[in-house]
Order: C-alpha cells, then sequence, then structure tokens
C-alpha cells in the first residue's frame, strides 16, 4: 500500500496568509541575486532546512505545500506529485544556476513501510559557485519579501547529553554480527549492513542549528543536512543530476583514524590493500553501477581511492555517467535505494536479515535525503552519521557496518563507534573553541 498527500499550511509564515483553497493555485517562484554573509546558517532561523558543503548549499524555511509518501512506490510518487506542482509554477528566475527556482527537499526512509517526505519551503537562501540568491515560493497568496534576512541570534548548547543503548546492547549486537556471518558462511549472502543506535537525551530543547554548525566546521567535505528533523553529515552521495551528467559516490571499507598523520597514512595503505574491505567495497560499486547502466553510459574507475575524513578513512569510487532517458533525480534515486552500501547483497535476502537482526525501526535512516528542482535535477545523499530529532530533548542516533567474510563483531562495534562520534561530537560542542 502507498500513499501520496499534498497539505498546504494555514499560515506557514506571518509573512504570508495561505488558505486551505490554495491548494489548488498554482506555485509562485523568484528568485532574485542576494549578497550572503560566509555563513549560510547565520541567517537560518531555528528549524530551518538546511543543505550545505564547503561553504556553498542552501537554507530554507516556511512550508509551502508537503508530500507525504509510503510503500515501494514512495519516490515515485513523490517524482510525480512534485512534477504536477512545479509544471504549473509561475516563475521569475533572475540568477538560473543549479539550485534556483522551484525546489523541494526530501526525506525518505529507509524501509518501504516508512513514512517519507517532501517539503517545498517559502524562502530558499543558496549560493553556488560564489553566486548568491534568494527564492521565494508562495501558492495563493502574498510573496514573502525577497531580501536576506537579519543575522540570527547564535544557537545555545543543548547542555550535558546523555547517551544510553537503543534497540540492542553492545554485546547482543555483535551476537547480531555473529549471526550475520553464519549466513554469510553458509552462502546465504555476500554482505549485510547492520546498523545499531543510541538514545541521545539533552538537558534543554535541541536547536538543530547547534549540531549543524558543528558539522559544517569540522566536515566541510561532507553533506551538512537537516530536512524535517533528520539531521548529519553524510560523506556519501547517491546520485547527483545535473543536466543529464549524473554522479555518485560510493563509500565501503573503513578504518578509523588514530590522529597520527604518519600512522594513518600507513593505516590507508593498509586499507587500500585490504581484501575484504576491497570486497565489500566492490560489491557496492557493482550494485550502484549495476543500476545507473540502465538509464545510460557510464564511467566506472579501476580502482578506489581512499577518503580522509577526520575521523574515519574509507574506500570510495566516484561513478559517473550520462542519462539518456530524462529521468529525473528523484527517478534515478528509486532504482538506486537501497545500494549495497547500506544494504547488503543480494539486495533482499540482506533487507530480511537486516529486519530480523537489527530489531529496530531505522526510519530514515540511510534512506535518501537532498533535493530536486523543476527540471528534475538534484542532489540526493544518503542519510549516514545522523540522528533523528524524537522530540525537544531526545534524538535517536545511527550507525551502521558492512557485514563480509573475515569481518569480525568487535572489529565491527569499534567501526560504528567511530561513525557515531560526529553525531555525538556535534552534540557536546566536543572539539568546539
Amino acid at each position: 500500500a502507498h500513499r501520496a498527500r499534498l497539505r498546504s499550511l494555514a499560515v506557514p509564515l506571518p509573512l504570508v496568509s495561505v488558505s486551505v483553497e490554495a491548494a489548488d493555485a498554482p506555485l509562485v517562484v523568484r528568485t532574485r541575486h542576494a549578497d550572503l554573509p560566509d555563513n549560510l546558517l547565520q541567517v537560518a532561523p531555528p528549524g530551518a532546512t538546511v543543505w550545505l558543503r564547503r561553504g556553498e548549499g542552501m537554507v530554507a524555511w516556511g512550508e509551502v505545500a508537503r508530500f507525504e509518501v509510503t510503500g515501494h512506490s514512495r519516490f515515485a510518487d513523490a517524482a510525480r506529485a512534485w512534477r504536477l506542482l512545479a509544471e504549473g509554477a509561475v516563475v521569475r528566475d533572475e540568477v538560473d544556476v543549479n539550485g534556483t527556482g522551484p525546489l523541494a527537499f526530501g526525506s525518505f526512509a529507509f524501509a518501504d513501510d516508512g513514512e517519507s517526505v517532501l517539503v517545498v519551503p517559502e524562502v530558499v537562501v543558496g549560493r553556488r559557485d560564489g553566486v548568491g540568491w534568494v527564492t521565494t515560493m508562495s501558492r495563493g497568496g502574498r510573496v514573502p519579501a525577497a531580501t536576506v534576512p537579519a543575522r540570527q541570534a547564535d544557537p545555545r548548547s543543548p547542555g550535558h547529553v546523555r547517551l544510553r543503548p537503543g534497540a540492542l546492547s553492545e554485546q547482543e549486537w555483535c551476537g547480531a554480527v555473529e549471526d550475520a556471518l553464519g549466513r554469510i558462511a553458509a552462502g546465504e549472502l555476500e554482505k549485510v549492513v547492520l546498523a545499531r543506535d543510541l538514545l541521545a537525551h539533552t538537558d534543554e530543547a535541541l536547536d538543530v542549528r547547534w549540531p549543524l554548525t558543528h558539522f559544517a566546521e569540522h566536515y566541510p567535505g561532507c553533506w551538512t543536512f537537516h530536512v524535517d528533523g533528520l539531521l548529519g553529515a553524510t560523506p556519501e552521495m547517491l546520485v547527483r543530476l545535473d543536466n543529464g551528467l549524473a554522479t555518485s559516490r560510493v563509500l565501503a571499507g573503513t578504518i578509523r583514524r588514530t590522529g597520527d598523520d604518519e600512522h594513518d597514512l600507513a593505516l590507508a595503505g593498509s586499507l587500500a590493500r585490504s581484501s575484504k574491505d576491497l570486497e565489500e567495497h566492490e560489491l557496492a560499486v557493482r550494485s550502484v553501477a549495476d543500476a545507473l547502466a540502465r538509464h545510460g553510459t557510464l564511467n566506472v574507475p579501476e580502482s578506489p581511492f581512499v577518503l580522509h575524513l577526520p575521523n574515519v578513512m574509507h574506500l570510495a569510487t566516484d561513478v559517473t555517467g550520462v542519462v539518456h532517458d530524462g529521468r529525473s533525480a528523484l527517478e534515478l534515486v528509486a532504482d538506486l535505494h537501497p545500494s549495497a552500501a547500506v544494504c547488503g547483497t543480494p539486495t533482499e535476502k540482506a533487507k530480511s536479515a537486516i529486519t530480523e537482526l537489527e530489531r529496530m525501526d531505522r526510519g530514515r535512516y540511510a534512506g535518501p535525503v537532498g533535493w530536486v528542482d523543476a527540471d528534475g535535477d538534484g542532489e540526493w545523499a544518503i542519510a549516514l552519521r545522523c540522528a533523528q530529532v524524537d522530540g525537544e530533548t531526545t534524538l535517536r542516533l545511527f550507525a551502521g557496518c558492512g557485514v563480509v567474510a573475515g569481518s569480525t563483531p568487535s572489529d565491527e562495534l569499534a567501526e560504528a563507534d567511530a561513525k557515531l562520534t560526529p553525531v555525538r561530537d556535534a552534540l557536546t560542542g566536543a572539539g568546539d573553541g
């Protein structure tokens, strides 16, 4: 079963009054050039939608429309609903770069039965290749002022953060890894990605800009994001589509950094030679390449490179291709998700093993997160190194590891702990100032 629902808000922002009748009104969009601060988070109000990397990207707020979808066809349903709204839009775009004009941000569940969302904001402030802009969107009402808002007050610390195990204790999770290794040895699976969660409780209500500021500063090469309560800094781009050119960054195979540069270089060399990690990486690359190859011509490098992040190093491959069949970014996402990097191989058996062994609902962890424009172009990353806000003072943190022949439970637990570090540090402010 699936459903798609469009909801228009009665009063998204004080500047605009949108009635229920506006559901049938066209989307009115205007994009203008703007002078922006170096740090776009400085103009983002609490709760803003965020998509940033290396100081560029977008922050957005307000809500003109919202598509909520579930089921196996959730990507197609969202793409169809967005296309119908965007096709009827009245647009004046004075900037015309990737990311201007009509835009929607989305976050999709990992599993078919999870809740997914695509949000059309009222105001988008963005910068790409040094060009800054403000986009306003409205339906059936007065258009918000197309000016850059004043700098917002800095976010406050959430105070002390208490962490406790989520669905499984460390010992129980290691037992799940042992079970997975047994299935791999029996030939049922080649690889399965097992995730674990932690519950975090803060003393004060969380302003999402607090961890987002940390992500943007400490993980500039990752995509810092916040969409509808899901926040994080992911290093993995599922697919970027720009004028028919598709790009995907595949990560699989991980080793923890020590902080000693010389030692880390040696570890990077060992990672690049590790047969266990190279096998895991090849499975992930193959799953992405096979999906994209159905839509165009591809370039797949023969061997991966080592991506250095502040806390870990990954084997990485950038797959590029030209899409010939006119598919939109969201339609490509439908074919790519779930990749072997976040699920396993064979896909259906790995999904069943995940449900049995993790004993938790992943929600939107490891699902696609990103944005799409009126032409169907966009950027969709995999929601990793992330947390789901479950209340003013409660979050769920997630991390996953690829289990293949040769994996050991203790090593996988250490890897999961390393992948939880970015969100833990972002909440506590570790390393700031």
